[in-house]
């Protein structure tokens, strides 16, 4: 870092300090390490260093080259052309956060449709500008509860069923406190029957999360459940897969209190760990403990309708101490994206991807257990995703797989230590009948080597 000393400066902060020469202060420092010899190549014209880095990026795989099975939690969707280019023109592409709004209010009305849209889609009264990611919204919905009860209560009831990576950043928000308990999660097993959670709940409980569908994509009507959470005076978190909300009831109608999720499935495209899209709506009573901005909608002082930034009195705006979350911005761009992913599919093309999804992955379980070695794990029904037990490990058969250009699923024991040998298989409406027959003629062909 540049900083601009005069030599009568320097001089003074040395005599001050009692040495003579800079290079006395780092009198104990071995030249060796002062001044290391470095391996640095001579440079490189610009054309040659883009072959280079395309060279570079020929080594990895695209999607373009292979079919996937893969979810886990990112999904590969079809993305309409409009969405790149719209958020691509200039009023958009811009890292300028909207603190004025008389000159921001194409960007504010922006957020405010994707809040409303969020909103509709869950079933929820409200919903913020977006999260970092669907781990990130999950952490956050625990800080809310937590100052919902004003740390009174602090224990928080985690399904196994929930994304691991969600737990894990649950978790890494709360390391080095000793004033959180989490549990639930603890089985190692698989599947988790929900109304085991019930059981754990007392009364420091402050939140109990769960998954719809669920990591192994189960889908479970949640409605009793959240009558038992309510009854012993817990608040009820879901995450959710917001392509399933096309087809399925949404959270907001089990009565949940928070629901988060990641956005990636809604016109966001795979990359590697993002940058991806956090959803987050709760209900109303919530609202000024909500993490992260709330664009409202106002009028001016010619009685005009506008869009300004809201209720910031519980992010950076106040005390450090009394802020709710040190969450003080928003995926703004890649909400927009999702934004008009969702206004360009509306309510009819989303049921519809939705249905693709549901219909093609019921077709590929149906084929995969028929094949002699392989067992599809029921859990009752399900929306893109299904759990397989496979004859060899998972990592071998991913292996062989990516021999013959197939992205194989998610090897579920990387997570539970009693799923050996158990896949967890996704389907999106890009996979063909085609491709999927493709599949299980080569889940055959690597299993019979």
């Amino acid at each position: 870092m540049f900083i601009p000393n005069s030599d009568a400066d320097r001089e003074e902060m040395l005599r001050t300090i009692g040495i003579k020469k800079l290079d006395d202060l780092f009198a104990d420092v071995p030249d060796h390490l002062k001044y290391p010899v470095l391996n640095i190549p001579d440079g490189k014209t610009e054309m040659e260093a883009i072959q280079d880095v395309k060279d570079l990026a020929a080594v990895n795989d695209s999607l373009d080259e292979l079919v996937s099975f893969l979810g886990a939690g990112a999904y590969h969707h079809y993305i309409p052309a409009a969405v790149d280019a719209i958020i691509s023109r200039g009023e958009f592409l811009t890292a300028y956060t909207p603190y004025q709004p008389e000159v921001s209010q194409g960007t504010l009305q922006a957020v405010f449709e994707y809040q409303s849209l969020v909103a509709a889609l869950t079933g929820m009264e409200i919903s913020n500008a977006s999260h970092y990611d669907g781990a990130t919204a999950a952490a956050e919905a625990c800080v809310l509860a937590y100052h919902h009860f004003r740390g009174k209560k602090s224990k928080f009831v985690l399904s196994a069923n929930l994304n691991p990576q969600y737990r894990e950043t649950i978790r890494t928000y709360f390391l080095g406190t000793d004033k959180i308990k989490i549990v639930g999660d603890e089985t190692q097993c698989g599947p988790q029957d929900p109304n085991e959670l019930l059981a754990l709940i007392d009364s420091s409980t402050a939140l109990v999360y769960i998954q719809y569908p669920d990591f192994f994509g189960c889908i479970r009507d949640y409605t009793e459940f959240a009558k038992e959470v309510h009854a012993r005076g817990a608040l009820l978190a879901i995450s959710v897969n917001p392509i399933a909300l096309g087809l399925l009831k949404p959270p907001g109608e089990f009565d949940a209190d928070i629901v988060t999720g990641e956005g990636q499935p809604l016109g966001i495209p795979l990359s590697f760990g993002g940058p991806y899209l956090g959803l987050f709506a709760a209900k109303k009573e919530f609202v000024r403990k909500l993490a992260g901005r709330i664009v409202g909608e106002t009028v001016d002082k010619d009685g005009k309708k506008g869009y300004v930034l809201t209720l910031t009195a519980r992010e950076q705006h106040i005390r450090r101490e009394r802020a709710t979350s040190n969450i003080c911005t928003n995926q703004g761009l890649i909400a927009l994206a999702s934004t008009i992913y969702m206004s360009l599919l509306g309510k009819n093309g989303l049921q519809q991807v939705a249905k693709l999804c549901y219909d093609k992955a019921h077709y590929a379980a149906e084929q995969i257990n028929n094949i002699p070695g392989f067992e599809v794990v029921a859990c009752g029904d399900f929306f893109n995703e299904f759990i397989v037990h496979c004859p060899i490990p998972v990592e071998e058969l991913n292996e062989k797989l990516l021999e013959h250009d197939v992205l194989g699923g998610y090897d579920l024991s990387a997570d539970y230590d009693e799923m050996n040998n158990h896949l967890l298989v996704a389907v999106t409406e890009l996979n063909t009948k085609e491709e999927i027959d493709f599949f299980v003629e080569t889940l055959k062909e690597v299993t019979n080597d």
